[in-house]
C-alpha cells in the first residue's frame, strides 16, 4: 500500500480526500497516473490524514526522521 494509498484510506475515499483539500477528485486520480503527489498539497495531506510528508514524498522530504529524533 502506497502512502497516497494510505491517505485516501485515511480520509475515506478519494472524494473524501479532495474535500479535504478543495480540489476535485480526479486530481487524485492524476496523482496515482504520475506515481507522484504535488509537493504543493503534501503538508495538507500531512494535516488531513496523519500520513507523513516524509512516507508521501520521500524525494523530497527525505526518509523519516527515527523516534526521539528531531524532525
Amino acid at each position: 500500500m502506497t502512502a497516497l494509498d494510505r491517505a485516501v484510506e485515511a480520509a475515506g475515499s478519494q472524494l473524501a480526500l479532495a474535500n479535504r483539500l478543495g480540489i476535485r477528485s480526479p486530481s487524485i486520480s492524476g496523482w496515482y497516473d504520475r506515481k507522484k503527489v504535488p509537493v504543493e498539497r503534501v503538508i495538507a495531506i500531512e494535516a488531513a490524514t496523519g500520513v507523513s510528508r516524509h512516507d508521501l514524498r520521500p524525494d523530497v522530504f527525505g526518509p523519516a526522521p527515527e523516534k526521539g529524533e528531531a524532525a
